[in-house]
């Protein structure tokens, strides 16, 4: 019983730990919501410029705007973004830096400034079936992912969504 007692409250308290992580670290007066270590806009560049800068390097540090195009609908622990002007080009995967923030479930076609590092990496096929499953796809599309790919992903350290 005192076993059970124990598990209960362990899962109680990771449930509440992952709600906690989604909730904005700030908001101000025009509604825009800081998840994370919280940053500015300033000299932040748009999605389909950091795409034409890493056609010359292999990563870069820098703040980038985009759209959210999916997030994780478990704990919102990781989004797609895409290009404003391109919105069926190519994704970028974004994580959050030592897990330690979450975007909200319901941000899909939001706008929103990162700031951290941008890089490519290939994705092996376990991780990819891991995040279609969290994403709500069936198994027919889960069992699909049968190739590793080459993705462009980001490590945020923080994150503006915009109102």
């Amino acid at each position: 019983m005192k076993n059970l007692s124990f598990l209960f409250v362990c899962l109680s308290l990771s449930f509440m730990a992952c709600k906690q992580n989604a909730q904005p670290t700030k908001i101000d007066t025009a509604g825009y919501k800081y998840f994370g270590a919280e940053i500015t806009n300033d000299d932040a560049i748009s999605y389909d410029d950091l795409l034409n800068k890493l056609s010359s390097v292999d990563s870069l540090e820098t703040k980038v705007t985009g759209t959210v195009a999916s997030v994780c609908q478990v704990k919102g622990c990781w989004a797609n973004i895409i290009s404003d002007k391109d919105p069926d080009g190519q994704k970028m995967f974004v994580k959050f830096k030592d897990y330690g923030f979450f975007l909200p479930l319901d941000c899909e076609g939001k706008k929103v400034t990162l700031r951290g590092k941008a890089y490519r990496e290939v994705t092996p096929v376990d991780e990819l079936r891991h995040y279609a499953e969290d994403e709500g796809k069936s198994a027919e599309e889960i069992a699909a992912i049968t190739e590793p790919i080459e993705e462009l992903k980001f490590m945020a350290d923080g994150v503006i969504l915009l109102p």
